[in-house]
């Protein structure tokens, strides 16, 4: 007879007539005979019994001292062990590993009776077992998925962004040339345009992942406000002349010291600034102000573009889960604004967003002001 979890009782020592008493209580369970510890211990490990009854006061066997062994042993870790001793063995028994002692006299039906809630208790421990196997698995496939998924957007990106970065390069000179026609170099502005937005998102992607693997690490200096200019001129540049139409207001205001990675820093403006971009039309306004509040600086991005809906603001901050239609016909990733959010806990600060359909949106990054890492104690002061 083949038993399940929780279908067979293992039976050792006491009456020859235990067993057969036991399996009359206990119609549909298997009631199996074993010899002795030996026995126990070559059991196959698919057999695991859901329950034993151990007549204990009739065996040698310090049961005080092998219970745990047994316990740990493969096959037996959910099997519920009831002990039939006299009375002052109990406590080293219970203390060792026994669930349920018993007297040795103890009639079969009340036996029974312990022996049905011990194997109740083992087929629940082995359908735990076995979610706990299910959630094991998937988790380890997941996890291959998730390397194999690294490893291909990791070398994507890396191929692309070598080729991508000399045919930027190779449109700034070809519209630099003096004969070319007006209308070639707006199309040129274009293409040049466009392949920035490349560049960036394949860049954001790279330091998504790179943050996420916690292989970015942050080079803080401790910025000043003139210092801080210099990094915004640098982020509108890196933006490009789409920002040429727009209305654009700087109001950067007095600040102590901030401890930043410039180059970061730099990054994520040029991502909220590029945001504002896609999501305003030709001469739309986009402000670009820093104030501080409290031990913080605030820098703030506001449009006066298309919004955001309540929706969508939720999920917004998470590379992939967002893709919105740009005003100019532009999927948004939401890989910038990813990369935004990690770089602002790298740096021990927050970025949030206010928005309304129809009303623009203004995102703000808080970073903490002149407070840097342990292991900077070499920073400079730049101005």
């Amino acid at each position: 007879m083949t038993a399940g979890p929780g279908e067979l009782l293992l039976v050792l020592g006491g009456p020859p007539e235990l067993p057969g008493r036991l399996q009359a209580e206990l119609p549909g369970i298997a009631v199996q005979t074993v010899a002795g510890v030996d026995a126990l211990l070559r059991l196959p490990g698919h057999t695991r019994p859901g329950a034993a009854v151990i007549v204990s006061g009739n065996e040698p066997t310090n049961w005080a001292e092998v219970l745990p062994l047994l316990r740990g042993h493969s096959g037996l870790e959910t099997t519920g062990w009831l002990l039939l001793d006299r009375p002052d063995q109990w406590p080293a028994l219970l203390e060792a590993g026994a669930d349920v002692a018993l007297p040795v006299s103890t009639p079969a039906h009340l036996l029974a009776a312990q022996v049905q809630a011990l194997l109740r208790r083992s087929a629940g421990q082995e359908g735990l077992r076995f979610q706990l196997r299910q959630v094991e698995h998937a988790l380890e496939g997941w996890e291959r998925e998730e390397r194999v998924r690294d490893q291909l957007v990791h070398m994507l990106v890396h191929d692309l962004k070598n080729p991508i970065t000399a045919i930027l390069g190779l449109l700034e000179v070809v519209a630099d040339d003096p004969r070319l026609p007006t209308d070639a170099k707006e199309l040129l502005e274009v293409a040049r345009d466009e392949t920035s937005h490349l560049l960036h998102l394949s860049l954001n992607m790279l330091d998504v992942r790179k943050i996420q693997a916690g292989k970015m690490h942050l080079k803080r200096d401790l910025l000043s406000r003139d210092h801080l200019e210099q990094i915004v001129q640098q982020a509108l540049g890196d933006v490009g002349a789409g920002l040429s139409d727009r209305q654009l207001s700087l109001q950067l205001g007095a600040m102590p010291p901030l401890s930043a990675d410039p180059t970061m820093l730099r990054r994520v403006l040029a991502n909220l600034l590029s945001n504002a971009l896609k999501h305003t039309t030709q001469r739309g306004s986009i402000w670009l102000e820093s104030r501080v509040v409290g031990a913080e600086l605030h820098l703030s991005v506001t449009d006066n573009g298309e919004g955001i809906p309540a929706e969508d603001i939720p999920r917004l901050f998470a590379a992939f889960e967002q893709s919105r239609l740009t005003l100019h016909g532009r999927f948004d990733t939401g890989m910038g604004l990813a990369f935004c959010k990690l770089a602002a806990e790298e740096h021990g600060g927050r970025i949030w967003v206010e928005s309304e359909r129809g009303q623009g949106s203004k995102f703000t990054l808080a970073l903490p002001l002149g407070e840097l890492a342990e292991a900077d104690d070499d920073v400079e002061l730049l101005f």
